[in-house]
């Protein structure tokens, strides 16, 4: 492909693209076809010749678009959102034409510096302790996912434990609702299932430090090593933040890591009324939020920070003959290779620079104000209700609720939006009963798409239940 040809066809993606984000909503959210639709329209062996572009774009419509659920869509409200913006796509569609592998400063000095500025920015828009910025011993990097940012940060932590002479059982410490992404990383850093405690969480969902404090007492007694917990700032299931206050002395006392996951939470920190998400946050070892969940920024982008830079780098770092240069030798620079377990990285500081030059601060605080504020309302339309209840409290912009039927009707309820096309709705299960999840956060979604989507579940929870009285979701559904 020439430059020009490059040119003619780039143009001709960017307005796919361009039609794709003006449609979107009108495509139905949830993919509808069965297992294997998409591979039997592909062709068993791959083409000995080039084909046309034009083909390969007509494709996508004839064959892959049928196959994606619309995660952009403005009634998407399922899982946690992961939404995306112009400028983080022109930012990616930029990087990807750079072709950068920031391994090292060298490799691209403009890569690291920008990534090191850009979470220094961050470190500002959302009130974060002074020690994670880069001119202290601290600092921040990106990852590709939250659960990459708990993988580094366990394995810090145990290095820096085996590296202090503990011997024993090393153990690591999480909430019962925590994200699977630490028993994971538990497994992948070898520690064993056995290791991680599950600890419980009180009414609201969110870890109890007291029983934190007895539990990793109890392990110290019995001759093992605490060296490792993670506090959830927004578990997935319900949004509960976990006392990260109470929880970092406890921490302090044993000598173990504490790790801050506020993968989606965090970004409603950008808002100085939600900065309670950070109470206690200075006793934090690492801390991470995803950009690309709720700052308009695609996938992947996880910003991570350590409070002690040296801890990371010295359990991950290891310098081969091939990659020593002059200015690694200095060291004056950041050599982020260092930093995660990959050894390659692309360029993601483009696409979030992008966002929040293009956004500005105050442009995403008004997002993500309206966001939470559409959840608050759904909040108060669900518990004006009498069928239904709110089954946790609603914090920020993730409403839990369900149907007063019980687990078979809620399920019925999900499936009749999901299958309608309409929306798309997931679920959790608290205190052992099936939940609903609605997630406001998508980039375009507005008041009058939460309207429809709460009409809509409405009227499927009251299928089959005999007439009931339709009223205006503005006076409480």
């Amino acid at each position: 492909m020439t430059p020009e040809e490059f040119r003619r066809h780039g143009h001709a993606v960017v307005d796919w693209i361009a039609d794709y984000m003006r449609r979107v909503e009108d495509l139905p959210v949830l993919s509808r076809v069965v297992p294997g639709a998409i591979r039997a329209q592909l062709p068993e062996h791959p083409p000995a010749d080039g084909e046309p572009f034009e083909t390969i774009l007509a494709d996508v419509d004839r064959i892959i678009l049928p196959g994606i659920t619309h995660w952009q869509s403005p009634n998407f409200f399922a899982y946690f959102p992961a939404n995306s913006s112009g400028p983080a796509i022109l930012g990616e569609l930029l990087a990807a034409g750079l072709g950068v592998q920031g391994m090292l400063w060298a490799t691209s000095p403009s890569c690291t510096e920008l990534e090191t500025h850009v979470l220094d920015w961050l470190v500002e828009m959302l009130g974060l302790p002074g020690g994670f910025r880069s001119g202290t011993v601290g600092g921040g990097v990106i990852q590709d996912t939250a659960s990459s940012a708990v993988l580094c940060a366990l394995i810090a932590a145990r290095e820096r434990a085996v590296r202090g002479g503990a011997t024993g059982r090393l153990t690591a410490y999480a909430s019962s609702q925590a994200h699977s992404s630490v028993e994971k990383a538990i497994r992948i850093a070898g520690m064993g299932r056995e290791s991680l405690r599950l600890i419980d969480v009180d009414h609201a969902y969110a870890m109890r430090a007291d029983r934190l404090a007895d539990v990793m007492a109890a392990d110290r007694a019995a001759g093992h090593v605490p060296v490792f917990v993670c506090a959830t700032v927004g578990t997935t299931s319900s949004l509960a933040v976990d006392p990260v206050a109470a929880i970092g002395p406890v921490c302090r006392t044993h000598g173990a890591w504490l790790h801050v996951d506020a993968a989606m939470a965090g970004t409603a920190a950008l808002c100085p009324e939600f900065r309670f998400l950070h109470d206690g946050l200075e006793w934090a070892d690492s801390y991470c939020f995803n950009p690309h969940k709720w700052m308009f920024t695609n996938f992947d982008c996880s910003a991570f920070w350590v409070a002690d830079r040296a801890a990371l780098i010295d359990a991950l770092s290891i310098l081969p003959e091939y990659l020593r240069n002059r200015a690694t030798a200095t060291g004056a620079v950041i050599d982020y290779r260092d930093w995660h377990v990959q050894l390659g990285r692309r360029f993601r500081a483009l696409k979030l620079w992008f966002v929040i030059r293009s956004f500005g601060v105050r442009g995403l605080q008004e997002r993500i104000r309206a966001h939470v504020a559409l959840a608050q309302e759904l909040a108060r339309w669900i518990g004006e209700h009498p069928d239904f209840e709110l089954a946790a409290p609603a914090t920020l912009n993730l409403v839990c609720f369900r149907h007063r039927g019980g687990d078979e009707r809620n399920q019925d309820i999900m499936d009749r939006v999901n299958d309608s096309g309409h929306l798309f709705l997931t679920h959790t299960k608290l205190d052992g009963k099936l939940t609903l999840r609605l997630a406001v956060g998508q980039t375009g979604t507005e008041r009058r798409h939460v309207e429809a989507a709460w009409e809509e579940i409405r009227e499927s929870g009251t299928r089959g239940q005999g007439p009931g009285t339709r009223r205006s979701p503005s006076k409480g559904g």
